[in-house]
């Protein structure tokens, strides 16, 4: 099949959006009728960024044997983090601009897999659900806390599957901590702490403006790239996971790992939205980048019968919590990331949570590994009262594609994983300005400090990039 790319210069134009609004709101449902017509096909599935997460995101969703790769969408077809999967899939459709790729291809796309920068998440699912297509959409959800409410409100309005991409809510965590829920073992919870003080790409660095512009790969598609973020020169500094330095590209330690790290215990505590942040702790803040370290504390209201809780935050190479003797020596940790040198640390505290309930504390690390109570006396006394925990029915990725076929319900929906990146949007806000915030959720404004109030909508989008956030 032949190879497509073009760049974004001509797509911003009436017709565009003619056939978003038609072929959105008016055929999202019956599309989403006829393919779960026939749940025995395969989910044809359009992968947007095919390097680095993106990558694995399109691997993983393969391997499940429920997919059709039907096109495939990156802004540097030329890197060579994109070669793999390019030499994986030779003969599908290729697209610098997914724009592009929904206006030729829309009506052979069911899914959407979108493993881009944050900061770019936004345009690609919007525009995907307003079509009736179901997403995939790497965490966080969002760049900013408007983002994450109107895609909330897209997956609504367009009855589509939409998962999130932590993996887990589809591992054994997920399905122990709901367990030890259900049973009353976790109960009355009132403070939990959480860190992840591995070396970051913006560790280091000193900046006192952005960077100066530089040639643009003749590979790359710079605006495609910026999508609904404001102008930039380009720089090699701002690609290729560098981004994650940048408040206006990434969302930090927080909103890389806390969703990996902080997730279950928000959704079966019903934490919510916060009614207070507070930036504890911040080491080297700058306007640009993300601090060297930080001490977040989220405070959240009483839900119901459960007492009001304090998740304090921590990252920094230098800024490790106060832990519990009890948790014992460090461990090797296989959740730990590289560090920028590209070498995993093995014999160093990985990512992880304590949650203190009533009458037990837990310990537990990122992603699918389980709690586990300390002392380990008290946990020798409890083993019998345990409950079993059910395994998982299916992986990840396997949920989404089956949550499309409408055989299983996405564990890791917006409406879940929506209210948890909010909730860590208000403390990128907190780490931007270097305050306490005062937040209301009821009507979901920041009530003691306008700027940081006002970066509740991020960035106003680039010219030609507004309807995104009409649809």
């Amino acid at each position: 099949m032949p190879t497509v790319t073009q760049t974004s210069q001509a797509i911003h134009r009436r017709a565009f959006m003619q056939h978003v609004v038609t072929v959105g709101a008016a055929t999202a449902l019956a599309q989403r009728t006829a393919f779960s017509a026939t749940p025995s096909e395969r989910v044809n599935l359009a992968c947007c960024g095919i390097g680095h997460r993106g990558a694995d995101d399109v691997r993983s969703l393969h391997a499940t044997g429920l997919a059709n790769i039907v096109a495939i969408c990156d802004t540097d077809m030329g890197a060579p983090h994109t070669q793999e999967i390019l030499k994986l899939f030779p003969d599908v459709p290729r697209f610098q601009d997914f724009r592009r790729m929904f206006d030729t291809l829309g009506r052979e796309i069911d899914a959407v897999s979108v493993g881009v920068p944050d900061f770019s998440h936004f345009p690609i699912a919007m525009l995907a659900m307003s079509q009736g297509k179901h997403v995939y959409c790497e965490k966080p959800m969002g760049h900013s806390f408007r983002q994450i409410e109107l895609m909330m409100a897209a997956e609504k309005k367009y009855n589509v599957a939409a998962q999130m991409g932590n993996q887990g809510h589809s591992e054994a965590n997920y399905f122990q901590f709901k367990a030890w829920v259900d049973a009353g073992i976790i109960k009355n919870v009132t403070k939990i702490t959480a860190f992840m003080n591995s070396s970051r790409r913006w560790h280091g660095m000193d900046v006192s403006g952005y960077l100066p512009k530089q040639p643009i790969p003749d590979t790359l598609d710079w605006d495609s790239w910026l999508s609904t973020a404001q102008p930039h020169d380009y720089n090699q500094g701002y690609v290729n996971g560098d981004w994650r330095s940048w408040f206006d590209f990434g969302n930090g330690a927080l909103g890389d790992w806390g969703a990996h790290i902080i997730d279950t215990a928000h959704e079966f505590l019903n934490l919510g939205l916060p009614t207070e942040v507070d930036a504890v702790k911040l080491e080297g803040h700058s306007p640009y980048i993300f601090p060297q370290a930080s001490t977040l504390a989220f405070r959240f209201p009483a839900r119901g019968t459960q007492p009001p809780v304090e998740l304090t935050w921590y990252d920094g190479q230098n800024n490790a919590p106060p832990l519990p003797e009890s948790i014992g020596e460090d461990e090797e940790n296989t959740d730990l990331p590289p560090d920028t040198d590209g070498k995993r640390p093995r014999k160093k505290r990985g990512p992880g949570k304590v949650i203190y309930g009533e009458g037990l504390t837990f310990f537990g690390g990122s992603h699918g590994r389980t709690l586990r109570i300390i002392p380990e006396e008290k946990a020798r006394e409890m083993a019998s009262s345990l409950p079993t925990v059910p395994d998982s029915p299916s992986n990840h990725f396997e949920n989404f594609l089956l949550a499309c076929k409408g055989e299983e319900t996405c564990r890791s929906s917006f409406a879940v994983a929506g209210p948890l990146c909010q909730a860590m949007a208000l403390g990128v806000i907190a780490q931007r300005v270097n305050a306490k915030l005062a937040f209301d959720p009821a009507t979901k404004q920041i009530t003691n400090h306008q700027a940081a109030n006002d970066l509740l909508a991020g960035a106003p989008p680039r010219k030609g990039w507004e309807e995104f956030y009409r649809m």
